[in-house]
């Protein structure tokens, strides 16, 4: 099953730009088809390696940060490839 998710790395603290930058380079060094703007980053693959590539790396997000928040959206097909038809 294909899924698409998007996520939002906020570590609550000051210095929190490392972190954001960490968490990418990890995602992009996956196999997975990773895309990027300036809200948020998109990864998209197979549900079981998604899942199991951004638990991995969304716990060492968090050991990495005093405070955080993750916001993430799953969507069950792969939208990669979206553009609006308006």
């Amino acid at each position: 099953m294909k899924i698409s998710v998007e996520l939002t790395l906020t570590p609550i603290q000051d210095d929190y730009e490392p972190s954001i930058i960490h968490f990418i380079k990890k995602l992009r060094a996956s196999n997975l088809n990773v895309l990027e703007n300036p809200l948020s980053t998109q990864v998209y693959g197979d549900y079981d390696e998604v899942m199991k590539v951004l638990t991995t790396e969304i716990k060492e997000a968090f050991e990495l940060v005093e405070r955080g928040l993750l916001y993430m959206k799953i969507v069950k097909s792969d939208r990669h490839d979206y553009e609006p038809h308006f």
